[in-house]
């Protein structure tokens, strides 16, 4: 006999294939009739040969009952050509029905107990009306029964035996043997005796085909029924291992709060909480598990209303807490009734450890954003300062050459001549050769003076106009850096110049048009370092883009306009080197660059102080070669961005 399967929480299935439990109110006569008649015990008998053995015991003993009966109350009076055939009849099947009880005790199968049975029974009917001379036994009701006794106990292929004998008693063996009688019996009959046999044999092999058909229906409804359940089984078996194996609480209540169903992760998790071992049928709401959940009822109830409940909850474990996270869930019955809940709970230590983490990555990476913003900005404001610096030096270089080579020294010589000749100027002027030639040395020296004047006067007005930017640069940077993470009023155009002022000579001295395609647009609430800091970046990468790219005609577009739902864009186009389909979702991922010398910083930095101020960065580009236009969505303000 197959073994149950383990289910859930202790839990056994039973095998389909196994013979049924005995129930509890079986009576006490079958238990004593199964003790006293059957070969063993009932419940190592399958289940249909547990029904044969049992019919056949009862039938034999009714049947030889029957037979002593009919041997005690045989009339003496009785016809001798009667009585004793009768009586040779009934002792013969008496002693064969009490032969089927001998044989039934040391059988290993129903089946020839039963086959003696039949036997018995239909040949001692047949020579019973026989012996009487009954014209009419084979139309008898006992004639079907027989048969169908045979079919229940051999099955169809035996039925069909038995049938044939009786069909052959009908047809056959009673008219070749009792016909002369059954005419004297009844005069005038002619031969309705004969049509009556015929009907019998035929309501015989009706009974069998009945009978066939039957058996064949319940046969597939039983095969239907044992795949179902074996199915069955086999699903219960995988749902127990899987929910037995998971770490996860899986646990069933009804609908009073019982617990039903606990799974071995349950159990544990139970007793270390709360000191106590789940009990099936037992309260899962004990006085220590309310004492720590007081909520408990009423979430309960609102799962037992369909009610999505979903909790988590902390436990102190030593130096560190247990999280878990727990889900109820309504069970309804057939009706759509709620019948019990179901509890689903799951360890989210190391999730909300690692959610800390994050959270302490994404704090350190906007600190790290935010130092990033400020370097790129102090880098554009050190580039830019170093290039007018350049210029500073190169001015002040060609003064000094200049200054250098000037030819006051020989106006100074020659101012010193004159006062030397003081008293004879005149004639020194005239006569001495050195005097002659003073006023064109003169002439010549104040031209070239006054030609290092203007050359120097221009370079002294560069060297102002280099100043003037770096300190303006340098003041700028300052304003800016005043007001890092403060939400202001800023005039978009305006902050838009400060950017570009930051790249100005690099711009000029590259070669590269900008153009600028403002519209009108209301001042915006943001915070002004965040949104110059992407923009800065944005400038820098289209700087770079532009010295790369293929196209002589080098334009750089920056425009302005306003959006609907409170918003407005910033674009910033240029015609570099482009980028790649397949790197434009990559574009704002840590690390992602496609410069020799980039880091992959600048982008994702600026995405996620786009993000910051309620906004998007976004990128377009048809193509390598063809440019590449980067865009900033922004809300007029923080509070049309909550809106």
């Amino acid at each position: 006999m197959q073994a149950s399967s383990p289910g859930l929480a202790g839990h056994t299935y039973p095998d389909p294939r196994e013979a049924p439990m005995p129930l509890s109110s079986r009576s006490a006569w079958l238990e004593r009739l199964d003790a006293l008649l059957l070969p063993r015990d009932p419940h190592e008998l399958a289940p249909e040969d547990l029904g044969r053995f049992r019919s056949t015991s009862i039938a034999s003993v009714v049947l030889l009952l029957v037979n002593l009966l009919l041997l005690a109350t045989l009339p003496e009076e009785l016809d001798p050509a009667l009585r004793e055939p009768l009586l040779l009849i009934s002792r013969c099947t008496a002693v064969l029905h009490a032969s089927t009880l001998l044989l039934m005790r040391g059988a290993r199968s129903p089946r020839l107990p039963a086959l003696l049975l039949c036997s018995t029974l239909a040949v001692g009917y047949i020579a019973a009306n026989l012996a009487l001379g009954n014209p009419y036994g084979a139309s008898h009701v006992a004639s079907p029964c027989i048969t169908l006794l045979a079919f229940f106990l051999l099955g169809a292929r035996g039925g069909l035996g038995f049938a044939t004998l009786m069909v052959l008693y009908a047809v056959a063996i009673q008219p070749w043997v009792l016909g002369p009688v059954s005419r004297l019996a009844l005069p005038g009959a002619g031969n309705l005796p004969l049509l009556g046999d015929i009907f019998a044999a035929l309501c015989i092999m009706g009974v069998w085909t009945l009978s066939w058909l039957h058996s064949r229906a319940r046969d597939s409804a039983q095969q239907a029924l044992h795949q179902s359940l074996k199915s069955l089984h086999e699903s219960e078996r995988k749902l127990s291992s899987l929910v037995e194996s998971t770490e996860d609480i899986v646990c069933s209540l009804d609908a009073e709060g019982r617990l039903l169903t606990a799974n071995a992760a349950m159990r544990k998790s139970y007793s270390l909480l709360f000191g106590l071992e789940p009990l099936l049928g037992q309260p899962l709401a004990q006085p220590p598990f309310l004492e720590r959940h007081p909520e408990w009822p009423e979430n309960f109830r609102r799962a037992l209303r369909g009610e999505p409940v979903r909790v988590e909850i902390v436990y102190p474990r030593g130096k560190e807490q247990l999280a878990l996270d727990f889900s109820l869930t309504s069970i309804t019955d057939d009706d759509g009734k709620p019948a019990g809940v179901t509890v689903f709970g799951r360890d989210v230590t190391a999730r909300r450890q690692a959610e800390a983490r994050l959270g302490e990555l994404h704090r350190t990476l906007l600190e790290t954003t935010r130092k990033a913003g400020r370097a790129e900005i102090a880098t554009g404001v050190l580039h830019n300062v170093g290039n007018t610096l350049n210029s500073v030096n190169v001015s002040a270089a060609l003064v000094a050459e200049k200054l250098h080579g000037s030819r006051v020294q020989g106006l100074v010589r020659a101012t010193e001549l004159m006062k030397e000749h003081t008293p004879d100027l005149g004639d020194f002027l005239t006569r001495d050769e050195r005097g002659r030639l003073l006023p064109e040395y003169l002439q010549s020296v104040s031209r070239q003076i006054a030609e290092e004047h203007a050359t120097m006067r221009v370079e002294l007005q560069s060297l102002t106009k280099n100043v003037d930017h770096i300190r303006s640069v340098v003041a700028m940077q300052q304003e800016h850096a005043r007001f890092v993470g403060a939400v202001e009023e800023v005039t978009l155009p305006q902050l838009l110049d400060d950017a570009l002022r930051l790249h100005a000579t690099s711009l000029d001295r590259l070669g590269i048009q900008v153009r600028r395609e403002y519209t009108p647009v209301p001042p915006l609430r943001v915070d002004r370092h965040k949104l110059l800091q992407i923009l800065v970046n944005l400038l820098s990468n289209a700087r770079h883009a532009l010295v790369e790219g293929p196209s002589p005609d080098k334009q750089l577009t920056l425009r302005i306009s306003s959006q609907p739902q409170a918003r407005l864009r910033i674009d910033v186009a240029d015609t570099g080197v482009g980028i790649a389909s397949e790197n434009l979702p990559l574009l704002f991922g840590l690390g992602f660059t496609t410069k020799k010398d980039g880091h992959g910083f600048g982008l994702h930095a600026s995405a996620i102080a786009a993000r910051e101020l309620g906004g998007s960065l976004t990128c377009t580009s048809p193509g390598p070669g063809q440019g590449a236009t980067f865009t900033i969505d922004l809300p007029l303000s923080p509070e049309h961005d909550r809106a």
